[in-house]
């Protein structure tokens, strides 16, 4: 006599969008305000996806409820569109930050610590690959003495004659708080810093009410421990929200081609117009326009340095062997 098979039904609970990523589980806020703890279907992840995180917060998604009374993650909306970093050194995988998103802001210190400009230009260049508006943020200005001052207006007028937004803030004083706060209202912020840059301490001045954890600068070498151990996302009162992601050591690029890093670095991709080839790699090339322009000091040697570390991590990725 044969068994019947017992059928597992599931209804779909309703769609929305995962508000927390601890890891191994989500929080799905659905579109009726209600918040639900959820898991990934076991082959979700096999689904081509090559990331370390097949979900992420942001994502639109669809949840599932099971005979159990489980919940589950069961599809995810097409992305308009997302930052990703490299997950690990060497590795081939990549490890998405966050998803659907109007701007992806950087936080960055001159000290305690000091924030690589490597480590920012890797991270708008990523901005401008995968079309996220993206913009700077100084913080712990009440730590600057008058040579900080100096190299802050000198950081801040580059990278705004380059088009990128640049606010000058302490979360310690409030000074520039209001002023970024109006920036990001109605608005979904990725918020993404070096340990120890006071990304935490930022949140909690721009959100009353957020309490985040926040951790103490190391005294000997002058980094931050981290205190965010998971993705979530943070409404900001009147209209808007703001994704705050552990602190990131290195920012490792994938996915980049050779030819078109240029294209990411929005004042080389200009001057790169009057190449005389249009595969000019820019690094020595008849007729290239761009190293000219380096030696001018049109085009920041900082930059351009930040452009030719991607290109040779490109060239042999066992050179992405530190932080930046």
């Amino acid at each position: 006599m044969k068994t019947k098979k017992r059928e597992v039904l599931s209804i779909i609970k309703g769609e929305g969008t995962v508000v927390r990523n601890t890891g191994s589980s989500y929080v799905v806020r659905l579109d009726s305000g209600e918040e639900v703890p959820c898991r990934v279907k076991g082959n979700f992840r096999i689904k081509g996806i090559r990331t370390t995180n097949p979900v992420a917060v942001g994502d639109r998604v669809t949840v599932m409820e099971s005979a159990d009374d489980a919940d589950y993650i069961t599809a995810i909306s097409p992305r308009r569109n997302y930052i990703i970093r490299r997950a690990s050194n060497l590795s081939k995988e990549s490890h998405i930050l966050a998803s659907n998103l109007d701007c992806a802001a950087l936080v960055a210190t001159l000290r305690d610590p000091q924030t690589p400009t490597t480590f920012i230009d890797r991270f708008l260049a990523t901005a401008e690959a995968y079309s996220v508006p993206a913009m700077l943020i100084l913080n712990k200005t009440d730590l600057w003495d008058d040579d900080d001052r100096e190299l802050g207006g000198l950081v801040a007028n580059l990278y705004r004659s380059i088009g990128y937004p640049v606010h000058e803030v302490s979360a310690h004083t409030g000074d520039g708080v209001p002023e970024l706060l109006e920036v990001l209202r109605c608005k979904t912020t990725l918020l993404a810093g070096n340990s120890g840059v006071g990304k935490s301490s930022l949140i909690n001045a721009l959100v009353p009410g957020a309490d985040l954890k926040t951790g103490k600068i190391s005294d000997i070498h002058h980094t931050g421990m981290h205190t965010t151990t998971f993705s979530e996302m943070i409404s900001i009162p009147g209209g808007g929200d703001i994704i705050d992601i552990p602190g990131v050591k290195g920012f490792g690029t994938i996915d980049f081609q050779p030819d078109e890093v240029s294209h990411f670095f929005p004042e080389i991709f200009r001057t790169a117009s009057g190449c005389r080839y249009s595969d000019c790699k820019h690094t020595g090339e008849p007729g290239c326009a761009v190293v000219p322009a380096v030696e001018q000091s049109l085009i920041s040697q900082s930059r351009y340095a930040s452009y030719l570390s991607i290109l040779e991590e490109l060239n042999d990725p066992t050179k992405y062997r530190k932080p930046f």
